[in-house]
Protein backbone atom coordinates (compact mmCIF):
# COMPACT_ATOMS: atom_id res chain seq x y z
CA UNK A 1 0.00 0.00 0.00
CA UNK A 2 1.13 3.65 -1.22
CA UNK A 3 1.66 5.85 2.09
CA UNK A 4 1.62 9.52 2.09
CA UNK A 5 5.60 9.65 1.79
CA UNK A 6 5.53 8.12 -1.48
CA UNK A 7 1.95 9.90 -2.74
CA UNK A 8 2.65 12.43 -6.16
CA UNK A 9 5.45 9.81 -7.08
CA UNK A 10 5.75 7.59 -10.53
CA UNK A 11 6.26 3.51 -10.17
CA UNK A 12 9.24 4.12 -11.62
CA UNK A 13 10.54 6.77 -9.05
CA UNK A 14 9.43 4.17 -6.27
CA UNK A 15 10.82 0.95 -7.90
CA UNK A 16 14.20 2.82 -8.22
CA UNK A 17 14.06 4.53 -4.58
CA UNK A 18 13.55 0.83 -3.52
CA UNK A 19 17.33 -0.32 -5.37
CA UNK A 20 15.59 -1.83 -8.71
CA UNK A 21 17.73 -1.84 -11.49
CA UNK A 22 16.77 -0.73 -14.42
CA UNK A 23 17.32 -3.73 -16.28
CA UNK A 24 14.56 -5.17 -13.53
CA UNK A 25 11.78 -2.82 -14.02
CA UNK A 26 12.28 -3.26 -17.97
CA UNK A 27 11.53 -6.73 -17.32
CA UNK A 28 9.02 -6.31 -15.37
CA UNK A 29 7.06 -3.67 -17.04
CA UNK A 30 6.67 -6.21 -20.03
CA UNK A 31 5.26 -9.05 -18.66
CA UNK A 32 1.03 -9.11 -18.85
CA UNK A 33 0.89 -8.25 -15.01
CA UNK A 34 3.90 -6.84 -14.03
CA UNK A 35 2.25 -3.89 -13.34
CA UNK A 36 -0.94 -3.16 -11.46
CA UNK A 37 -2.35 -0.45 -9.60
CA UNK A 38 -5.91 -1.47 -7.23
CA UNK A 39 -6.43 -4.25 -9.45
CA UNK A 40 -5.17 -2.35 -12.85
CA UNK A 41 -2.67 -2.52 -15.77
CA UNK A 42 -0.62 0.73 -15.19
CA UNK A 43 3.06 1.63 -16.89
CA UNK A 44 6.01 2.68 -15.08
CA UNK A 45 4.65 6.52 -15.63
CA UNK A 46 1.42 5.99 -13.67
CA UNK A 47 1.58 8.70 -10.73
CA UNK A 48 0.56 6.99 -7.15
CA UNK A 49 -1.70 8.25 -4.66
CA UNK A 50 -1.62 7.60 -0.84
CA UNK A 51 -4.02 4.57 -0.45
CA UNK A 52 -3.02 2.73 -3.66
CA UNK A 53 -2.19 -0.84 -3.91
CA UNK A 54 0.81 -1.47 -5.97
CA UNK A 55 1.44 -5.19 -7.42
CA UNK A 56 5.00 -5.58 -9.09
CA UNK A 57 5.10 -9.40 -10.35
CA UNK A 58 8.68 -9.90 -10.32
CA UNK A 59 8.98 -13.71 -10.07
CA UNK A 60 12.60 -15.35 -10.66
CA UNK A 61 13.83 -17.38 -13.47
CA UNK A 62 15.46 -20.68 -13.46
CA UNK A 63 18.68 -18.96 -14.27
CA UNK A 64 18.24 -16.74 -10.95
CA UNK A 65 18.44 -20.03 -8.77
CA UNK A 66 21.48 -20.84 -6.93
CA UNK A 67 22.13 -24.24 -8.03
CA UNK A 68 23.96 -24.65 -4.77
CA UNK A 69 21.15 -24.49 -2.52
CA UNK A 70 19.29 -28.34 -2.71
CA UNK A 71 16.00 -28.59 -1.82
CA UNK A 72 15.44 -31.31 1.47
CA UNK A 73 12.46 -32.21 3.05
CA UNK A 74 13.42 -30.57 6.46
CA UNK A 75 10.56 -30.56 9.43
CA UNK A 76 10.33 -26.39 9.40
CA UNK A 77 6.70 -24.51 10.51
CA UNK A 78 5.55 -21.48 8.57
CA UNK A 79 4.21 -18.95 10.71
CA UNK A 80 2.80 -16.55 7.96
CA UNK A 81 3.29 -16.87 3.94
CA UNK A 82 1.84 -14.74 1.48
CA UNK A 83 3.00 -13.59 -2.23
CA UNK A 84 6.03 -11.28 -0.97
CA UNK A 85 7.14 -13.26 2.03
CA UNK A 86 7.73 -16.35 4.25
CA UNK A 87 8.50 -16.42 7.88
CA UNK A 88 9.41 -20.13 8.86
CA UNK A 89 10.04 -21.10 12.83
CA UNK A 90 13.43 -21.96 12.81
CA UNK A 91 13.97 -25.28 15.03
CA UNK A 92 17.49 -25.53 17.09
CA UNK A 93 20.64 -26.96 15.36
CA UNK A 94 20.05 -25.21 11.68
CA UNK A 95 21.55 -22.96 10.02
CA UNK A 96 20.21 -20.20 8.43
CA UNK A 97 21.78 -21.09 5.18
CA UNK A 98 24.73 -23.29 3.71
CA UNK A 99 28.08 -23.51 4.77
CA UNK A 100 30.78 -25.89 5.06
CA UNK A 101 29.51 -28.90 6.16
CA UNK A 102 26.04 -27.42 6.14
CA UNK A 103 24.89 -28.46 2.65
CA UNK A 104 21.38 -29.55 3.00
CA UNK A 105 20.10 -29.44 6.34
CA UNK A 106 19.38 -25.50 5.99
CA UNK A 107 16.62 -23.16 6.51
CA UNK A 108 17.26 -22.06 2.67
CA UNK A 109 17.14 -26.18 2.14
CA UNK A 110 13.66 -26.34 3.64
CA UNK A 111 12.12 -23.26 2.15
CA UNK A 112 13.40 -24.42 -1.53
CA UNK A 113 12.03 -27.80 -0.71
CA UNK A 114 8.69 -25.98 -0.02
CA UNK A 115 8.50 -23.76 -3.25
CA UNK A 116 10.27 -26.67 -5.42
CA UNK A 117 7.00 -25.62 -7.65
CA UNK A 118 8.63 -22.56 -8.60
CA UNK A 119 12.32 -20.81 -9.01
CA UNK A 120 13.12 -20.16 -5.67
CA UNK A 121 15.73 -17.33 -4.54
CA UNK A 122 16.75 -17.50 -0.97
CA UNK A 123 16.32 -14.25 0.19
CA UNK A 124 16.63 -13.84 4.43
CA UNK A 125 15.31 -10.70 5.85
CA UNK A 126 16.80 -11.81 9.33
CA UNK A 127 18.96 -14.54 10.61
CA UNK A 128 19.69 -16.59 13.59
CA UNK A 129 22.94 -18.44 14.81
CA UNK A 130 22.47 -22.24 14.34
CA UNK A 131 21.42 -22.95 17.88
CA UNK A 132 19.06 -19.80 18.59
CA UNK A 133 15.99 -21.00 17.48
CA UNK A 134 12.65 -18.78 16.45
CA UNK A 135 11.08 -16.48 14.02
CA UNK A 136 12.98 -15.89 10.75
CA UNK A 137 11.42 -13.63 7.83
CA UNK A 138 12.25 -14.01 4.43
CA UNK A 139 11.04 -12.12 1.21
CA UNK A 140 9.80 -14.32 -1.84
CA UNK A 141 10.39 -11.58 -4.24
CA UNK A 142 13.78 -8.87 -5.48
CA UNK A 143 10.79 -6.01 -5.00
CA UNK A 144 9.66 -7.81 -1.14
CA UNK A 145 13.58 -8.00 -0.20
CA UNK A 146 13.79 -4.59 -1.29
CA UNK A 147 11.24 -3.24 0.84
CA UNK A 148 11.56 -5.07 3.96
CA UNK A 149 15.68 -4.60 3.66
CA UNK A 150 15.19 -0.72 3.82
CA UNK A 151 12.42 -1.59 6.63
CA UNK A 152 14.70 -3.38 8.76
CA UNK A 153 17.69 -1.04 8.34
CA UNK A 154 15.51 2.05 9.33
CA UNK A 155 13.94 -0.49 12.75
CA UNK A 156 10.99 -0.95 11.43
CA UNK A 157 10.80 -4.83 11.97
CA UNK A 158 10.41 -4.84 15.78
CA UNK A 159 11.93 -8.03 16.98
CA UNK A 160 11.55 -10.00 20.60
CA UNK A 161 13.59 -13.07 21.93
CA UNK A 162 13.46 -14.85 25.19
CA UNK A 163 16.86 -15.46 26.96
CA UNK A 164 17.54 -17.81 30.14
CA UNK A 165 20.88 -16.19 31.70
CA UNK A 166 23.06 -17.30 34.03
CA UNK A 167 22.96 -14.41 36.28
CA UNK A 168 20.73 -11.68 37.37
CA UNK A 169 21.20 -8.09 35.73
CA UNK A 170 21.42 -5.08 38.34
CA UNK A 171 19.13 -3.14 37.33
CA UNK A 172 15.76 -5.56 36.30
CA UNK A 173 15.07 -3.78 32.91
CA UNK A 174 16.54 -1.04 30.84
CA UNK A 175 18.82 -0.36 27.63
CA UNK A 176 21.92 -1.10 26.97
CA UNK A 177 23.91 0.40 24.31
CA UNK A 178 27.46 0.51 23.04
CA UNK A 179 29.44 -1.25 20.63
CA UNK A 180 30.06 -4.50 18.67
CA UNK A 181 33.41 -5.23 17.91
CA UNK A 182 35.16 -8.34 16.38
CA UNK A 183 38.05 -10.63 18.24
CA UNK A 184 41.25 -9.95 17.26
CA UNK A 185 41.57 -13.73 17.82
CA UNK A 186 38.28 -15.14 16.66
CA UNK A 187 36.87 -14.93 13.04
CA UNK A 188 33.69 -15.75 14.80
CA UNK A 189 33.54 -14.40 18.58
CA UNK A 190 32.92 -10.66 19.05
CA UNK A 191 33.00 -8.28 22.38
CA UNK A 192 30.95 -5.60 23.41
CA UNK A 193 32.28 -2.43 24.70
CA UNK A 194 30.32 0.20 26.72
CA UNK A 195 29.98 3.87 25.20
CA UNK A 196 31.97 5.10 27.80
CA UNK A 197 35.25 2.47 26.94
CA UNK A 198 34.28 3.18 23.15
CA UNK A 199 37.92 3.62 21.32
CA UNK A 200 36.54 4.91 17.78
CA UNK A 201 36.24 1.15 16.52
CA UNK A 202 33.17 -1.05 15.89
CA UNK A 203 29.16 -1.28 15.44
CA UNK A 204 27.07 0.90 17.49
CA UNK A 205 24.17 -1.45 19.26
CA UNK A 206 20.99 -0.88 22.22
CA UNK A 207 19.84 -3.95 23.56
CA UNK A 208 16.33 -3.56 25.66
CA UNK A 209 16.09 -5.93 28.22
CA UNK A 210 13.45 -6.84 31.13
CA UNK A 211 13.83 -9.46 33.66
CA UNK A 212 10.46 -12.05 33.43
CA UNK A 213 11.56 -14.75 36.01
CA UNK A 214 14.19 -14.94 38.70
CA UNK A 215 15.49 -17.75 40.96
CA UNK A 216 18.49 -18.88 42.30
CA UNK A 217 21.34 -16.49 41.02
CA UNK A 218 19.56 -17.03 37.32
CA UNK A 219 16.73 -15.35 35.43
CA UNK A 220 14.86 -15.58 31.88
CA UNK A 221 14.80 -12.12 30.13
CA UNK A 222 12.63 -10.65 27.33
CA UNK A 223 14.93 -8.82 24.95
CA UNK A 224 14.26 -6.10 22.03
CA UNK A 225 17.50 -5.92 19.59
CA UNK A 226 17.52 -2.02 18.31
CA UNK A 227 20.32 -3.13 15.75
CA UNK A 228 20.97 -6.41 14.37
CA UNK A 229 25.14 -6.78 15.16
CA UNK A 230 26.26 -10.14 14.85
CA UNK A 231 26.29 -12.12 18.23
CA UNK A 232 24.68 -8.73 19.93
CA UNK A 233 22.59 -10.54 22.59
CA UNK A 234 24.91 -12.88 23.19
CA UNK A 235 27.93 -10.64 23.39
CA UNK A 236 25.84 -8.13 25.21
CA UNK A 237 24.89 -10.23 28.40
CA UNK A 238 28.29 -11.73 28.46
CA UNK A 239 29.64 -8.12 29.27
CA UNK A 240 27.28 -7.66 31.88
CA UNK A 241 28.31 -11.01 33.90
CA UNK A 242 25.12 -12.60 32.75
CA UNK A 243 26.04 -15.14 29.70
CA UNK A 244 23.04 -17.26 28.02
CA UNK A 245 22.88 -20.45 29.83
CA UNK A 246 24.51 -22.54 27.63
CA UNK A 247 26.43 -20.15 25.75
CA UNK A 248 29.70 -21.79 25.65
CA UNK A 249 31.29 -19.47 22.94
CA UNK A 250 30.50 -16.25 25.60
CA UNK A 251 30.88 -18.08 29.41
CA UNK A 252 27.68 -19.53 29.74
CA UNK A 253 27.71 -23.52 30.80
CA UNK A 254 25.96 -26.40 28.92
CA UNK A 255 25.17 -28.71 32.34
CA UNK A 256 21.44 -26.80 32.18
CA UNK A 257 21.09 -26.69 28.58
CA UNK A 258 22.82 -27.99 25.12
CA UNK A 259 22.78 -24.68 22.95
CA UNK A 260 22.39 -21.11 23.81
CA UNK A 261 18.86 -20.80 26.00
CA UNK A 262 18.04 -17.93 23.21
CA UNK A 263 14.32 -17.96 21.47
CA UNK A 264 13.30 -15.64 18.60
CA UNK A 265 10.18 -15.67 19.86
CA UNK A 266 8.44 -12.36 17.96
CA UNK A 267 8.07 -10.22 15.02
CA UNK A 268 5.75 -7.28 14.46
CA UNK A 269 6.16 -5.22 11.22
CA UNK A 270 4.26 -3.88 7.86
CA UNK A 271 4.10 -6.70 5.19
CA UNK A 272 4.62 -5.51 1.23
CA UNK A 273 1.04 -5.74 0.86
CA UNK A 274 0.54 -3.21 3.63
CA UNK A 275 -1.20 -5.52 6.81
CA UNK A 276 0.47 -5.14 9.78
CA UNK A 277 1.89 -8.09 11.11
CA UNK A 278 2.01 -10.08 14.46
CA UNK A 279 3.79 -12.92 14.62
CA UNK A 280 4.97 -15.38 17.86
CA UNK A 281 6.31 -18.49 18.45
CA UNK A 282 6.76 -20.05 21.93
CA UNK A 283 10.18 -21.38 22.63
CA UNK A 284 10.86 -25.05 21.73
CA UNK A 285 10.92 -28.01 24.57
CA UNK A 286 14.44 -27.68 25.68
CA UNK A 287 13.81 -23.70 26.67
CA UNK A 288 10.35 -24.81 28.23
CA UNK A 289 11.87 -27.72 30.56
CA UNK A 290 14.85 -25.08 31.39
CA UNK A 291 12.40 -22.49 32.35
CA UNK A 292 10.17 -24.61 34.40
CA UNK A 293 13.42 -26.31 35.85
CA UNK A 294 15.12 -23.04 37.20
CA UNK A 295 11.76 -21.16 37.90
CA UNK A 296 8.58 -23.63 37.91
CA UNK A 297 6.09 -24.49 35.58
CA UNK A 298 3.92 -21.32 36.99
CA UNK A 299 6.70 -19.26 35.28
CA UNK A 300 7.03 -21.15 32.14
CA UNK A 301 3.42 -21.22 31.42
CA UNK A 302 3.56 -17.49 32.22
CA UNK A 303 5.99 -16.83 29.58
CA UNK A 304 4.42 -18.82 26.75
CA UNK A 305 1.15 -17.20 27.69
CA UNK A 306 3.44 -13.70 27.39
CA UNK A 307 4.65 -14.54 24.01
CA UNK A 308 1.48 -15.67 22.68
CA UNK A 309 -0.95 -12.91 23.77
CA UNK A 310 2.00 -10.45 22.93
CA UNK A 311 2.33 -9.06 26.04
CA UNK A 312 6.27 -9.92 27.12
CA UNK A 313 7.62 -6.46 28.73
CA UNK A 314 8.54 -4.02 25.15
CA UNK A 315 11.33 -1.48 25.79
Amino acid sequence: MINSTDDGVTVKDLLRRLRMSSSQIKHIKFLPDGLTVNGERVTVRRVLRAGDILHVRDGDSRADVNPYIVPSPLDVRIVYEDDDIAVADKPPDMPTHPSRGHAADTLANALANRYSGEPYVFRPISRLDRDTSGLVLTARSRLAASIMSARMARGEVHKMYVAVLEGVPREKSGVVRGYILRCTDSIITRRFVSEDAYAGEGEECATGYAVIAEAGGRCAVAVRPYTGRTHQIRATFAAMGCPLAGDELYGGSRGLIGRQALHACSLRFEAPCGDRLALYSAPPTDIRSLIAALFGEAAERDIVNMIEEGTLPCL
